[in-house]
């Protein structure tokens, strides 16, 4: 049952990320990445403050997401989250990141599961890598992490701004509870 239910979350999360190749192209070349991702500093925990929730994402507390570069140069990733609460069940996904621009180290391909590889851009990454916020081409998700469990709301708002000048469509972004 749950790799059926897994299998189903890639299925949706896949069409949500692509569409039609066409519009793929078309959307995929107006939203940018950094221009530059030091791969060795991005990698550790990443507390997500907001997000466009994926269903799996909309009752999680405390979550956070954490990469780890290996010998094949691709990222072993690690989502955790407690449902509902603090207190409540604790839920555990590791994707996998593929470096696709190497180059850039900023675009990514994340797999739940094989074959499918889903697209991961970092658009917005501070220079002392203290925050960072991943979209995906069609803008139907975004995720805004910090190093740490809160952030300032001066900074949060700002990211709103360049979200929202970018045509995400900010009324969908909902604040993590962080409660540790």
């Amino acid at each position: 049952m749950n790799f059926k239910f897994m299998l189903l979350i890639i299925i949706l999360f896949n069409y949500g990320c692509n569409g039609d190749n066409s519009e793929i192209k078309k959307e995929y070349s107006q939203l940018e990445t950094v221009d530059y991702v030091d791969i060795e500093k991005f990698m550790g925990d990443w507390y997500v403050i907001a997000n466009i929730p994926t269903f799996i994402e909309k009752r999680a507390t405390n979550a956070i997401e954490s990469y780890q570069l290996n010998d094949k140069g691709e990222v072993e990733t690690t989502f955790t989250f407690y449902q509902d609460s603090p207190q409540g069940k604790r839920k555990k996904y590791s994707p996998k990141g593929f470096i696709f621009n190497t180059e850039t180290n900023a675009e990514w391909r994340m797999q739940f599961l094989w074959p499918i590889k889903m697209p991961f851009l970092i658009i917005d990454l501070d220079e002392a890598y203290s925050y960072t916020v991943i979209g995906v081409p069609n803008r139907n998700y975004v995720w805004i992490m910090s190093r740490e469990p809160f952030m300032d709301p001066t900074l949060y708002e700002k990211i709103i701004t360049k979200l929202k000048e970018v045509d995400y469509d900010t009324s969908k972004i909902k604040i993590i509870r962080q409660e540790w």
